[in-house]
């Protein structure tokens, strides 16, 4: 694919990524999705060559790298077919505690989550009543001793089942006795080992794609107060500051996506011969994978300048959310491009084709919608009012 004018960095990162994915075919992600499993061989392998470490700081065992690092790690990791959605979290949830932790549990799980022993996936947010209104979450923590007394719900806690240990936002001052509906909110690090049995209940969600999301019940569950990260009634704020970092990484699978679905839809259209030629000789066909392509050089400048504000210290909120948002849209518009390419073969499992375009419809809708970036921009950058 000529990129030879992209801004690239971290080349020799993208190669050894490459050769890691080498050893996890489509065979591979096949089975797995055949049977809704969780690939433990594939996260190992990351985790042992230091990837999903790579945000952390190298005085906690990390690899201490930039965002545009994890990005290159992710992209290469969709664009070789894979799915990074099983480990991604990994790498932007543990930044809640790196900026607003104690130093006291910074030195207690980032060591033992960069080298592995601890798993980190679980980001307890979303609740079922209140889906992207954040502040509406009805999961309350009240202070009673040491500990703090969790009761609620969350949905789509994805990867609960595989985690160690989780980021819980829940409220800790009724939305009644607050002055704003941002404030009054709390994060933990719940430690899932503990509270499986002991007022935690996981159940699965099946879902369209192989995506290992769950729901989450507490019922009494008790959490040390040392576990509070930074102050209390601040936790939204807490929860905000890591976000741009996640759809920024989030954009950057997408781009690997869109990579992956033109990459197959071109080699197929030289390939596959209907009527005495190849079918990429017509422009019915070689003319929507030209546009994919377009639109997926044009999502990644978007991504890099996102990346670029970010890691110069910058305000990158509309960025983040752009870059977002157009490359989800240009991986989905690949994904529909290959289908319509390779016409029946689209739909068979073998091509893998139809597990990635599941794959990639997710990021219209999470982590967070289109409606809800549109719906940021009309407001934070084109001073219109706010519609909700």
């Amino acid at each position: 694919m000529g990129e030879a004018g992209m801004i690239d960095s971290h080349q020799d990162i993208r190669e050894a990524v490459i050769r890691l994915c080498a050893d996890f075919p489509g065979e591979y992600w096949r089975k797995l999705d055949r049977e809704n499993a969780y690939p433990s061989e594939f996260v190992d392998a990351l985790t042992q060559a230091g990837y999903l470490a790579a945000l952390i700081p190298e005085e906690y065992g990390g690899a201490g790298l930039p965002l545009s690092a994890a990005a290159a790690i992710l992209e290469e990791i969709q664009r070789a077919g894979g799915n990074g959605a099983a480990c991604h979290a990994q790498m932007y949830v543990m930044g809640t505690v790196l900026r607003h932790g104690s130093e006291a549990q910074k030195q207690a799980y980032l060591p033992d989550v960069a080298s592995g022993k601890l798993r980190l996936q679980a980001f307890g947010v979303t609740e079922p009543s209140s889906g992207t209104d954040t502040t509406s979450l009805k999961t309350f923590a009240r202070r009673e001793g040491d500990s703090y007394i969790v009761n609620g719900q969350k949905i789509w806690t994805s990867r609960a089942e595989y985690s160690d240990l989780m980021i819980l936002l829940a409220r800790t001052t009724p939305r009644d006795q607050v002055a704003k509906r941002t404030e009054g909110l709390s994060v933990f690090i719940v430690d899932m080992r503990e509270a499986i049995g002991n007022g935690l209940t996981i159940r699965p969600i099946r879902t369209m794609m192989n995506h290992a999301t769950t729901e989450i019940f507490f019922d009494d569950l008790r959490v040390p107060a040392e576990n509070l990260i930074g102050e209390e009634g601040k936790g939204f704020r807490y929860i905000l500051s890591g976000m741009n970092a996640e759809r920024i990484l989030i954009a950057a699978e997408c781009i690997g996506d869109a990579k992956w679905f033109i990459e197959k839809a071109t080699t197929y259209a030289k390939e596959r011969s209907v009527f005495g030629r190849p079918i990429g000789q017509n422009q019915g066909v070689q003319f929507p994978i030209a546009k994919a392509y377009a639109q997926m050089r044009a999502a990644e400048l978007m991504v890099q300048q996102a990346i670029a504000l970010y890691e110069a210290g910058g305000n990158c909120g509309a960025e983040a959310n752009m870059a977002k948002m157009l490359a989800a849209d240009a991986s989905f518009e690949a994904a529909n491009v290959c289908v319509q390419t390779h016409g029946g073969f689209g739909f068979a499992e073998e091509y893998d084709v139809e597990r990635k375009f599941r794959e990639t419809r997710l990021y219209q809708v999470a982590p967070i919608s289109t409606n809800l970036i549109l719906s940021h921009l009309a407001e934070h950058v084109l001073g219109l009012p706010r519609s909700f």
